[in-house]
């Protein structure tokens, strides 16, 4: 699994350097130079962890830190000078996870970002739900709300794209036709069966190559509908 790691300082040579240092190690960087930069990184992309600068103007490094632990428990790593021993201190007790005194030194800084990722993944970061999924030569992004085959774009109507998901985040696991309308529909599945079909056969004529034998969208005679974990 590659990471992301977001580097927020308001010095572009240090966030330049640390960028150089975790590209190396195959870690993909997110640059911010203010604490509203990195709040609007975060809510916009899937970050597993953050590099924060304390000292910046606007919005200081502690006060950014407090708004992404509002919404976010990724590993939060503050950037600190000798000097800010005081804020160090201040912000591991509001919810830092680990800091590093600047000048760095590059081992330091990976073995420090390794360490809190492990950690972050071994207490449960690791079960949240990526918001891209793909099995075979489907793709789908839950957060933009696509669906492409091969890369080509596909429409798929909301009830469809929410099947899909549900199919996808479960690959190889049956679900009855009633089961996937309590939880699509948020309703009653008494009569369900019929529209279950009906959308499952319009997904098929849009993602497989041969509707009539598909290899992604399968059904399970007498049980309900599975994702082949492989388009076998």
């Amino acid at each position: 699994m590659a990471y992301n790691v977001l580097i927020c300082d308001d010095e572009k040579d240090i966030v330049s350097a640390l960028k150089i240092y975790l590209s190396s190690e195959n870690y993909k960087t997110f640059e911010a130079y203010t604490g509203k930069e990195a709040l609007r990184i975060i809510e916009n992309n899937d970050i597993h962890l953050v590099l924060l600068d304390i000292m910046m103007p606007e919005m200081d490094g502690i006060t950014t830190m407090l708004k992404i632990r509002e919404k976010y428990n990724i590993p939060v790593i503050l950037l600190t000078a000798k000097s800010e021993d005081t804020d160090k201190v201040l912000g591991l007790n509001l919810g830092a996870d680990d800091y590093i005194t600047k000048p760095f030194n590059p081992v330091e800084v990976i073995a420090r970002v390794r360490s809190q990722l492990r950690r972050y993944m071994q207490l449960g970061g690791a079960n949240v739900k990526p918001s891209t999924i793909v099995i075979g030569n489907i793709e789908l992004d839950d957060r933009a709300k696509t669906v492409t085959v091969d890369g080509e774009p596909v429409n798929l109507t909301p009830k469809e794209f929410e099947i899909l998901k549900l199919l996808m985040e479960n690959p190889g696991q049956v679900f009855s036709p009633r089961e996937i309308y309590r939880r699509v529909w948020n309703d009653n599945p008494f009569g369900s069966e019929n529209t279950v079909a009906v959308h499952i056969r319009h997904l098929r004529e849009k993602l497989e190559i041969n509707p009539a034998e598909p290899r992604y969208l399968k059904v399970v005679w007498g049980q309900g509908y599975k994702m082949e974990r492989s388009g076998g």
